[in-house]
């Protein structure tokens, strides 16, 4: 009897062990495809971005030049709830939250850890999810996340698997001429890439950037809003030429990698791709 008690056991052991690996074998289901969204989600990214920008202030730079000593927006207390609102729209907030709820009880107690108030970790990608969260935009179709290299693999191979279908897709800068959503993007990085495509060999990996909204495109400029540049969110503008393209970086600056182009309200069944 007891012979047969461990006979049985080890079948059930033996099956458990084959079920798992029938388990292991079994593919992951296909991504489903990111859905449309109506031109109002379009507006919203922009008229968002255009909001904060004036709610700290309107604070404005051109590009690619040395910008004047600004003062620390950030670090002013009335300013903690804004950038709380950014980091709370990304997955992970690298101790953030935390660090800057004691930075912040010490700048109501004036005290000088206080002066520190959101100057680490960098929140510009945290402020870029957030626009696109409170636009209405799910994560399927823009991945938050506190590094900008992340949100934009993942846009990246949205792009790749559902090019019909994808709200983003990734241009070379001189490509085309940015529009109000798009996303221009710079690699920070000590050895930058020399095209975004370099960008494919290596997602997931962490690498240093920064991106910024197209907000209008006036002749000959482009108007782009990011967030903690000047220590608050920034309005810059790029000089463009007749037809809208951004013109080139100056000698010794370093050049924008990515242009990102929004198909938010561009889309069937709300329109058709006219290119």
């Amino acid at each position: 009897m007891k012979g047969h008690r461990v006979s049985g056991v080890r079948r059930l052991g033996g099956l458990a062990a084959l079920l798992v690996l029938a388990g292991c074998a079994t593919p992951p289901p296909a991504p489903a495809p990111p859905l449309s969204y109506p031109p109002a989600a379009a507006d919203r990214v922009v008229r968002i971005a255009l909001a904060e920008w004036r709610d700290w202030g309107e604070v404005a730079r051109d590009a690619w030049t040395d910008a004047a000593e600004a003062p620390a927006r950030e670090a002013d207390p009335v300013n903690f709830p804004r950038v709380m609102a950014y980091w709370q729209a990304v997955p992970e907030d690298h101790g953030a939250i935390p660090l800057n709820r004691r930075r912040y009880a010490a700048a109501l107690a004036r005290q000088p850890d206080g002066a520190a108030l959101w100057a680490t970790p960098y929140w510009s990608a945290a402020f870029i999810s957030w626009v696109f969260r409170a636009a209405g935009v799910d994560v399927a179709e823009f991945p938050p996340s506190a590094t900008h290299a992340f949100y934009l693999d993942g846009l990246i191979e949205t792009a790749r698997r559902f090019p019909a279908e994808a709200p983003f897709i990734p241009h070379a800068p001189e490509d085309r001429a940015p529009a109000p959503g798009d996303l221009l993007c710079f690699d920070r990085g000590a050895a930058p890439l020399r095209h975004w495509t370099d960008r494919l060999a290596e997602a997931g990996r962490a690498r240093a950037m920064h991106c910024d909204i197209v907000v209008a495109t006036p002749p000959g400029q482009v108007q782009a809003v990011g967030g903690n540049v000047l220590d608050a969110v920034t309005m810059t503008r790029y000089p463009a030429s007749p037809d809208g393209r951004l013109l080139p970086a100056p000698p010794g600056r370093r050049p924008l990698l990515l242009l990102v182009e929004s198909r938010l309200g561009r889309l069937p069944p709300w329109r058709p791709v006219a290119d």
